[in-house]
């Protein structure tokens, strides 16, 4: 193989990779959202506990609304076509 081919090999193999680790169940997502308010002090079934998932839910929400705002050429701003 070629050192170009082997390149691109790798560079799949590495994307492989990276997407397999992001991909994540909302049950996983649920227990690491637990696992860090737990790590923070709060006692799973008390109020704060609820609210440090609540926040964090809300958080994750908040990033993924600013990340479709900055990808989304029609909310970007005005554009003027000539």
């Amino acid at each position: 193989m070629t050192t170009m081919t082997m390149r691109l090999l790798g560079l799949a193999a590495a994307g492989l990779v990276l997407a397999a680790c992001q991909s994540m169940s909302p049950q996983e997502r649920r227990a690491r959202d637990e696992n860090t308010c737990a790590s923070y002090g709060f006692r799973r079934g008390t109020d704060a506990f609820a609210t440090c998932l609540q926040r964090i839910d809300l958080d994750r929400r908040a990033e993924a609304r600013a990340f479709r705002y900055d990808n989304d050429a029609f909310l970007r701003g005005p554009y003027h076509w000539h």
